[in-house]
């Protein structure tokens, strides 16, 4: 029986490149801004009661590496469902939800303040971009053009590269959306031509709001004044027994996919689409986490195939954690997802003391090296054309 149900919901929603870029088309950088402080958010939104707590506030989170204010948003809504995030990378730095006994814990791995985000080696809770996972060589082609990126996990390009979204200051604007009755933060950055090595000026919005109907919706699109190639995911870790739990290894996990992309020795695909019928690889049919993770040469680190749909978002991942009761599925648009069980976690400071497989990654994209394999669903952004993506975690909890 399900007695509580949360949402956690990321999608990519439009604005005009002129907008940010201006009439000249000169481009600020967002990393010499200083984000101005908000005290309180769009809200209350009252429900049909007229009594709803709902709110978004923020408070100083520290000063960025050039002295930019760095801001917390808290997002509330009636049903103790709380989330945060802050204005550097556009990280998701906690999601609080209740166990099947009421119990409210943070189920997202973090860093206990700013120093640790500045870094942030295994990217918690970020935007990873412009290119989540990894590009084979830092090397790809388009149009007449080669481009040469940033190496930054040799041999390859990922995650953006040695300054990815991650890891810059976003704009923030606390927003509310009268049709969904619900209170957010918006967040725009302007990654810069030539920015890593990437063609074009991009202009990337990401919109995390909350409702009543307990959904966090994260809202991104992004436009190009020159054609270029892009994959935004969200990279938080989750660990749905709580943060001091332990491995994940005991989490039941059922994946909508049949296909997964194999890898060479650095972890990029070899252009095929393998049935993962009799494989390590199938979670087809609920299996923990663990169960076959020994058969599997440094962990999960695999880029799965999402089944088609004819609804989108569709249907992803089921996650259950026994204990709790905690459950979490995933929904998105996007054709990919990587399943990583955080195999680099090795408890030190750099990872804020997180062991090997204590966090899970479900990372909803497209698929890796993408720009190198034209067999893969495309990831160039044409200019003219607007980026959208959804992806949904929904949290609940069983007995």
């Amino acid at each position: 029986m399900v007695r509580f149900h949360f949402c956690f919901s990321l999608s990519v929603c439009g604005f005009l490149l002129g907008t940010l870029f201006g009439c000249g088309g000169n481009v600020t950088d967002p990393r010499s801004i200083e984000t101005t402080p908000t005290d309180s958010a769009a809200g209350p939104a009252a429900d049909s009661s007229g009594a709803s707590l709902m709110s978004v506030q923020s408070e100083p989170y520290g000063k960025g590496p050039n002295g930019q204010n760095i801001e917390q948003y808290l997002l509330t809504n009636d049903n103790d469902m709380t989330v945060s995030i802050i204005n550097w990378g556009a990280t998701v730095t906690s999601v609080m939800v209740p166990d099947r006994d009421g119990n409210v814990e943070n189920v997202a791995l973090g860093f206990d303040g700013l120093p640790g985000y500045l870094a942030n080696a295994p990217y918690f809770g970020g935007i990873c971009g412009r290119y989540s996972n990894r590009i084979a060589k830092g090397l790809f082609t388009l149009g007449d053009s080669e481009y040469s990126l940033h190496i930054n996990n040799e041999p390859n390009h990922l995650h953006g590269g040695r300054l990815g979204f991650n890891r810059v200051v976003w704009q923030a604007k606390p927003v509310e959306d009268e049709e969904r009755n619900s209170v957010g933060v918006k967040f725009t950055y302007i990654s810069a031509d030539g920015e890593e090595g990437y063609p074009g000026n991009l202009a990337v919005t990401v919109v995390y709001s909350l409702n009543n109907d307990n959904e966090l919706t994260l809202d991104y699109t992004a436009t190009t004044d020159k054609d270029t190639v892009l994959n935004l995911t969200n990279h938080c870790y989750w660990n749905l027994a709580g943060l001091e739990s332990g491995p994940v290894l005991g989490h039941q996990l059922e994946l909508n996919c049949d296909k997964f992309l194999p890898v060479d020795e650095t972890l990029i695909p070899t252009g095929e689409l393998k049935s993962v019928e009799g494989t390590p690889m199938d979670f087809t049919k609920p299996a923990t986490i663990g169960s076959r993770i020994a058969d599997v040469v440094g962990g999960y680190d695999h880029c799965y195939v999402v089944n088609k749909s004819e609804k989108l978002p569709a249907l992803v991942a089921t996650v259950t954690e026994p204990k709790s009761g905690r459950v979490m599925t995933v929904h998105s648009t996007e054709p990919g997802v990587q399943l990583y069980t955080g195999n680099f976690l090795d408890g030190s400071d750099d990872v804020n003391g997180f062991e090997q497989h204590t966090g899970f990654c479900l990372e909803c994209q497209h698929f890796p090296d993408s720009p190198n394999r034209p067999e893969f669903p495309s990831t160039v952004l044409r200019l003219g054309e607007v980026y959208r993506q959804t992806t949904v975690h929904r949290f609940s909890v069983v007995d």
